[in-house]
């Protein structure tokens, strides 16, 4: 493979002039047997390159771990890129930002009460070498300079917007040459922040959506030899728990790209394909008031979230012919879906009363937090039991992020950290009643100094304003349902509960799962977590790629928080459903 290399007048291959047309194509965010129909749809754009984070969390999920396979076998995407005649842009972070869990920072982490995060907190950068050398040790070879599609690793992530460190970053660069790294380095940073976050002889590159022409001048006149690229060129967005799906303007980001392909520059579209973040791995943001992000990453990118081009598709792909040229091929046609109606859940297992069997408890004096128990998503279960009754008030000082409150198995509130509860009144029923607290953990902060943000229940606990000790925390592991004692049930239950149905297909193909009628909670199918739902919108449905499904009897079950559908029943259809686009 040629080799980038960059002076004043761009970027050489080998040579020869190179403008990068890239696009984000993270491959934790689509199901692996789907990758190669994306990098073939991102060729097919006129794109020469693809660019993707890598999440630190998902590779290792503790420290003495490191997994590099199946939905995480990044070398085998990095290869099916070269094999469509791609190039790669890598960000590695350790930091990413991406609206993802945490910023893609591993959970274990904050297991540590003091430890400073990106940062030269010895703990810190410990940490942080291991990890690189663990994940560049397989992609060496994949590297432009030994042949393979890798042009360009990026050191940190926005870090001009967190801090000013430069000697964090050179640390940071350093680790990756000693990796084995002897591709270029390059930083990226929003315009404002971009001095802070650069590093000398290290190509620094700008994040931004809108004038163009504006922050171009502004690059030339701070880093006149180096190369025009906006390394997250935002076409769309993400959207939030509670707002509306924001989308952009085609024709107005059509015309943006033709400025700045125009000017020569090169360009990374954030996103080319937004894609899903399956499970528990959304992120949130936190600027003063708690805001998680939605399952959907569809990010009104030119592939929507089932991989279909979108009006964006089109357009850029028009906008690329008229300055570079695009392939001869016909446009990708829009994938074939399924549509199921009326799917009955006629199985439950109530998960207050299954909990033992999805995690032992430890006893401590105070609530355990998440990361203490050496759980990284999902719940928590917390259990005391009350001294008095009657009247009671009960003060939370921090709830990360959602608690279910029960007394002897009662539903008696819930306190969100969105909304800023602390405070609850109940009636305790009975001498010895069991307070517990179901407390879910809805996505770290993935931007800010609010990355140190541990879960579970933070702080002093008060009945009646006398701190309550003696707690029992249970983390669930909602991993494997394989051990759930569902039953039949013709009731439905009220509060939390999983329920487990059967359908039966004779050809798969992808579909979104919607749920009219619920609330709260998760869903699985075939044993895939699909990620979370929510009636509180705007997303009502949920992707299920087709490698997910299979001929004959699949499995699908529903966590339900709340109050399930009266039916129990849940619909496969043939069209997403991510809410309305104005408030």
């Amino acid at each position: 493979m040629p080799v980038l290399h960059r002076d004043s007048s761009g970027f050489l291959l080998d040579g020869e002039p190179f403008r990068i047309l890239s696009g984000g194509l993270h491959y934790f965010r689509v199901h692996p047997d789907q990758w190669a129909d994306r990098l073939r749809k991102a060729r097919l754009m006129g794109l020469n390159t693809v660019e993707t984070y890598v999440p630190w969390n998902l590779h290792q999920p503790r420290p003495g771990t490191f997994v590099m396979d199946g939905p995480l076998d990044l070398p085998r995407f990095i290869d099916l890129a070269a094999a469509e005649g791609l190039y790669v842009l890598l960000r590695p972070g350790p930091y990413i930002c991406a609206e993802w869990e945490g910023g893609g920072l591993p959970s274990w982490l904050l297991a540590q009460p003091d430890i400073e995060l990106r940062s030269r907190d010895p703990r810190f950068l410990a940490a942080t070498d291991d990890y690189l050398t663990r994940l560049m040790t397989p992609l060496r070879s994949r590297l432009a300079t030994n042949g393979g599609p890798i042009l360009a690793v990026q050191v940190e992530n926005e870090y001009g917007a967190y801090g000013d460190d430069t000697a964090y970053l050179e640390h940071l660069a350093d680790t990756m040459r000693r990796c084995g790294v002897d591709v270029l380095l390059f930083t990226c940073d929003q315009p404002a922040d971009l001095e802070r976050g650069a590093l000398p002889d290290t190509l620094a590159t700008a994040n931004f959506g809108s004038r163009s022409g504006q922050h171009l001048a502004n690059l030339r006149e701070r880093r006149p030899d180096d190369p025009f690229m906006t390394t997250e060129f935002w076409i769309g967005w993400f959207d939030r728990w509670g707002g509306h799906h924001v989308v952009r303007d085609t024709d107005d980001a059509a015309r943006e790209l033709d400025e700045l392909l125009a000017s020569g520059a090169s360009v990374n579209f954030y996103m080319f394909h937004g894609g899903t973040n399956f499970g528990f791995t959304n992120g949130a943001n936190d600027k003063h008031t708690y805001r998680p992000t939605i399952t959907s990453y569809d990010y009104d990118a030119p592939l929507d979230e089932a991989g279909d081009p979108t009006q964006k598709f089109t357009a850029f792909r028009d906008v690329i012919a008229r300055h570079t040229g695009v392939p001869a091929a016909p446009l990708p046609p829009k994938g074939p879906k399924l549509s199921l109606e009326n799917v009955r859940l006629t199985e439950t297992a109530e998960l207050l009363s299954c909990a033992a069997k999805l995690g032992g408890a430890v006893e401590a004096d105070r609530p355990l937090t998440m990361e203490e128990l050496g759980q990284d998503f999902g719940f928590v279960q917390y259990e005391t039991v009350l001294p008095a009754v009657g009247p009671a008030l009960l003060e939370v000082e921090q709830v990360r992020d959602r608690a279910q409150v029960f007394l002897d198995g009662e539903p008696a509130g819930v306190l969100e950290r969105e909304n800023h509860e602390h405070a609850l009144a109940f009636t305790v029923p009975r001498p010895g009643c069991v307070l517990t607290l179901l407390v879910e953990n809805q996505g770290r902060v993935n931007y800010g100094q609010g990355i140190h943000d541990r879960k579970g229940l933070l702080g002093n606990i008060l009945l009646d304003g006398r701190e309550l000790r003696g707690w029992s925390s249970r983390p669930l592991r909602l991993d494997s349902l394989a051990d759930v004692p569902f039953a039949p049930t013709t009731a439905t239950p009220i509060g939390p509960a999983l329920h487990r149905g059967v359908f039966e297909l004779t050809e798969t193909a992808d579909t979104f799962l919607h749920l009219p009628g619920w609330t709260k909670g998760n869903a699985w199918i075939n044993g895939f977590h699909l990620g979370r739902h929510w009636s509180r919108g705007p997303q009502r449905s949920l992707f299920v790629p087709a490698p997910v499904l299979r001929q004959g009897e699949n499995e699908i079950v529903v966590l339900e928080l709340h109050a399930a559908h009266r039916a129990r029943t849940v619909s496969l259809r043939e069209e997403a459903d991510l809410g309305p686009t104005e408030e």
